[in-house]
C-alpha cells in the first residue's frame, strides 16, 4: 500500500489524471450524480491517494478550517469498485485525520452520504445533526471529529 499526501502543485499530472478519473467513474458515473466536480477547491486542498501496483484505489482531499467549513474537513472520499471491502476506506480516512491533526486542527467536519454513518464512525466521527439533508439529491449528514485535548 502506497500511501501519499501531497498539495494540489505537487500532483503529477498522472496523479491528477488518476484522482479525476476515480471521482469521475464514482461520483457521476456509478451515483449518477451530474454536478461539477471541479469545483475550484481543489488547488486549496491536500490530497490523499492510496495507490496499489500503481493504481490509484483510494482517495480523499483534505481542507484546513475556513475553506469548506468553519472547522478542518475531507471530502470526495472515495475507494475504487474494484477494491471495495479489501480494507482501504479506514487507512484512507486515518491518514486523512492524521494529517489534519498534524497541521494542528482539532476539529474535522465531513459531508457524508447517510448510508455511509456506520463507516465514519468506525474512525471517530459523531453526526452533528439529526436530520439528514440532500446534497445533489442524496441523503446526507454533517459528522464531526474531535480531537482530545
Amino acid at each position: 500500500m502506497d500511501i501519499r499526501i501531497k498539495a494540489f502543485k505537487d500532483l503529477t499530472l498522472d496523479e491528477l489524471y488518476a484522482l479525476l478519473k476515480l471521482r469521475e467513474e464514482v461520483f457521476i458515473l456509478e451515483q449518477n450524480i451530474l454536478y461539477p466536480d471541479l469545483d475550484q477547491t481543489d488547488q486549496m486542498a491536500d490530497h490523499i491517494m492510496i495507490f496499489e501496483n500503481n493504481q490509484l484505489v483510494a482517495y480523499a482531499r483534505t481542507y484546513e478550517k475556513g475553506i469548506k467549513y468553519n472547522e478542518a474537513s475531507i471530502g470526495r472520499v472515495v475507494t475504487s469498485p474494484s477494491v471495495r471491502g479489501q480494507g482501504y476506506g479506514i487507512p484512507l480516512m486515518k491518514t486523512a485525520i492524521h494529517h489534519l491533526v498534524s497541521l494542528g486542527e482539532q476539529t474535522i467536519t465531513i459531508s457524508s452520504q447517510a448510508y455511509a454513518k456506520e463507516f465514519y464512525s468506525k474512525v471517530g466521527f459523531k453526526p452533528s445533526a439529526k436530520e439528514p439533508y440532500l446534497e445533489d439529491g442524496i441523503p446526507h449528514l454533517e459528522m464531526k471529529y474531535l480531537t482530545e485535548d
